[in-house]
């Protein structure tokens, strides 16, 4: 008995191993599942990222190129000394022509009749801008050989007789809202011509009028009398 006793004695006791929550081993499978997950989720946001540009919210690339828009010629694309020639190039050199013929005797009336300062000083920015680009849109197109017009349109000179007939009160507002407008809708054309031209003097010519069409932009908000809220309604 006695012996018995030393034997139960000298066995060590084994200790029972409890799992302990969270420090489950995970196994080789459920690794290679989770690696597999991460894998897909970056070629998503890859993909998701590569696609943002062309759906632009919730348009195509070309819907909204179009809503900028440009008068085709019918020319096609031209190979001059200056790289290739589109008809969206050439449309472009004809519309900083055309803003010139009305937005200068705009900004002339502007510093005549303005009653404030910001006005006659918006007027001072629109005839020194686009007697400016008028000269750069002229020797354009003397070098790409673009035809250009020598009077505004139809359009641009009711604009004019519409200033020319307002009164000294209302003429700030409508000068205002006539030339925001006019900028903003051209401000399109300018940057979608800077980002695809390849001729180099006609992307000259675009990085100045970017410049210069911005800070008609901005003097014509700084008068005060543009209204936002109608100012995209046509």
């Amino acid at each position: 008995m006695r012996i018995r006793r030393r034997a139960a004695r000298a066995a060590p006791s084994v200790p029972v191993m409890r799992s302990i929550p969270g420090t489950r081993k995970k196994s080789p499978a459920s690794g290679r599942a989770i690696a597999t997950g991460l894998v897909v989720c970056a070629l998503l946001a890859t993909l998701t990222a590569l696609l943002l540009p062309v759906q632009l919210f919730g348009e195509s690339a070309s819907a909204a190129t179009n809503t900028v828009g440009y008068d085709d010629d019918g020319g096609g694309t031209v190979n001059t000394r200056y790289g290739p020639l589109t008809a969206m190039d050439r449309d472009f050199v004809r519309k900083v022509r055309l803003a010139g013929l009305w937005e200068m005797p705009a900004g002339r009336q502007a510093q005549a009749r303005g009653r404030t300062t910001a006005v006659r000083t918006a007027g001072d920015h629109l005839v020194a801008g686009h007697t400016e680009l008028d000269r750069r849109s002229r020797e354009a197109g003397q070098q790409l050989g673009i035809p250009l017009p020598n009077q505004p349109t139809a359009e641009q000179q009711g604009w004019l007789d519409q200033l020319g007939a307002a009164s000294d009160e209302n003429f700030a507002p409508l000068f205002a809202e006539l030339l925001r407008r006019s900028h903003g809708k051209v401000f399109g054309l300018v940057a979608l011509v800077r980002d695809q031209t390849r001729n180099s003097v006609v992307r000259d010519l675009a990085n100045r009028a970017n410049t210069v069409v911005l800070d008609h932009i901005t003097v014509l908000e700084q008068t005060g009398q543009v209204d936002f809220g109608t100012l995209h309604s046509n």
